[in-house]
């Protein structure tokens, strides 16, 4: 597998998300060995997931597995808080991070990422919460989720430590980063950058784009891959997995592994076989003219 320098961290393209290790009937330890044994070696986390049961269940599931916590780099997000909704405050951040530790029972965590923007955010506070995660050993590397290039440049302003990473929403049926993009000048729907270019910020201020929620369309709801909605898209992802010797859902993640911008893919499933044919998929490289027919099947158009 195709592996993605991040900051000192040599990591797979393809991540393994935990939000659903807590699905009643799965074997988080399978998931977690099929995942390391297909080339992943990063796993992310969130403590809101399951309101902390995923990281209690990934924790316990590793320690069980033939994984070493040394070869892997496990990653978790804080900021969200149920009944309040976003603190990004000194005191909540460094809290849910010990918090977040216990239950992943690690010395450490190799990223941490603000989950959400919260707009009540002082930079300062922040910085001190960075400053003193990083200090005392507990996080390795520092980054946002689903924040834009103004919110990420303000929190420079007072964070020193890199900020290596930003989740988003990307996939082939989430490609508003970049419509806005290919629809430069124009004065049609696609032309409208509701981030203000964010995929180019990311690659100019070298920020690892991890695309989150790859297989679904709309606001969650649901996937695309075989969905009837979608006859077009999926007649090409079949014509290009038969071509290639891998499933549609393995084209569907080559379609975001092709931008030059190096982007991880986020994968959700905690299915062994699903995770075996994500693996198996991840060095398939699309010719640009294969990466275009599939965006334009999914009912994207060019200028």
């Amino acid at each position: 597998m195709k592996k993605i320098q991040i900051g000192d961290m040599l990591a797979s393209q393809i991540v393994l998300g935990v939000m659903r290790i807590n699905e009643a009937g799965k074997n988080p330890v399978e998931a977690l060995e099929t995942a390391y044994a297909g080339g992943i070696n990063f796993f992310d986390n969130a403590d809101i997931y399951g309101r902390g049961e995923c990281e209690t269940i990934f924790g316990n599931a590793l320690k069980e597995s033939s994984i070493r916590r040394d070869d892997i780099y496990i990653q978790t997000k804080v900021g969200i808080v149920p009944g309040v909704a976003f603190d990004f405050s000194k005191k909540h951040i460094i809290e849910a991070v010990e918090g977040s530790m216990k239950r992943l029972d690690v010395d450490f965590l190799d990223s941490l990422l603000l989950h959400r923007p919260d707009t009540l955010m002082e930079p300062e506070e922040v910085a001190e919460a960075f400053t003193e995660l990083e200090t005392s050993g507990k996080v390795r590397h520092f980054g946002v989720s689903n924040q834009n290039g103004g919110q990420i440049e303000l929190l420079k302003t007072a964070v020193k430590q890199p900020l290596l990473m930003n989740q988003l929403q990307f996939g082939v049926m989430h490609t508003g980063m970049v419509d806005a993009g290919l629809h430069v000048n124009m004065a049609d729907a696609g032309s409208v950058s509701h981030d203000n270019g964010l995929l180019e910020y990311s690659r100019l201020n070298k920020m690892t784009i991890q695309a989150w929620s790859p297989f679904q369309y709309g606001y969650f709801d649901g996937p695309f891959v075989g969905n009837e909605k979608f006859p077009e898209l999926n007649a090409k992802l079949q014509e290009l997995a038969d071509k290639y010797g891998v499933t549609p859902t393995g084209i569907a993640i080559a379609w975001i592994s092709r931008h030059p911008a190096a982007i991880q893919t986020v994968i959700g499933t905690i299915t062994p076989s699903r995770i075996k044919e994500v693996c198996d998929a991840s060095d398939v490289i699309l010719t640009r003219e294969e990466w275009y027919s599939l965006y334009m099947a999914a009912g994207n158009i060019l200028p």
